[in-house]
């Protein structure tokens, strides 16, 4: 599980090919890795993956072929990443639970400054536009964001008022109209929907 806090932004400095997937060298100086053990898990731009070799201030991970084909952001060499470890259940949990399983891609329509912050407006999938809710949690890149308004056909555009702190500690600085994002809507909404149709069959 994670908070969706952003730990460090670390970078995809090598990409080895495997029979069904790659196998990731990941740059991170500024996330504490001295803690980090072989197993461990730690999301990227809010994809859950596990460590499986380490050195002072890098780490490899191996990504699935089946999760390369339905996120984005972890195929390109040199492309940067946001970090979280995976947390404690000692930790406070500064943003919301995050489970680092994407649920779907969302097309980014709209980045514009808004005085000291910026407006991100988001199209979500079909399928996941009924768990977005206004003033709700969701999850973008691995970064926990409250939503400001929803709406649009469906209801799958919805709109986040990102800070200059998160603008600077993230990689949600680079996004433009036209580009994809990884999405993971609230764990809370997955369970409240499954109990209120457990019966239904």
């Amino acid at each position: 599980m994670f908070t969706g806090i952003i730990a460090a932004v670390g970078k995809i400095s090598h990409a080895q090919p495997l029979e069904q997937g790659l196998r990731l060298t990941i740059e991170a100086p500024g996330l504490k890795l001295a803690d980090v053990a072989i197993g461990d898990s730690i999301a990227h731009g809010g994809v859950c993956l596990t460590v499986i070799a380490k050195k002072k201030t890098s780490y490899q991970i191996d990504v699935s072929r089946e999760t390369l084909d339905c996120t984005v952001g972890l195929d390109t060499v040199g492309g940067e990443v946001n970090l979280e470890k995976a947390m404690r259940l000692s930790d406070f949990i500064g943003g919301h639970l995050v489970s680092g399983h994407v649920d779907g891609v969302g097309d980014v329509e709209k980045f514009e400054p808004v005085g000291e912050s910026h407006e991100l407006v988001i199209k979500a999938p079909k399928a996941l536009a009924k768990y977005i809710a206004r003033k709700g949690s969701i999850t973008v890149d691995g970064v926990s964001l409250t939503t400001n308004r929803v709406g649009g056909k469906g209801g799958r555009r919805f709109s986040i008022n990102l800070i200059p702190h998160t603008i600077a500690v993230t990689t949600l600085k680079r996004l433009h109209a036209g580009a994809k994002v990884n999405l993971e809507i609230d764990l809370i909404a997955r369970y409240v929907e499954r109990m209120l149709t457990a019966g239904a069959a």
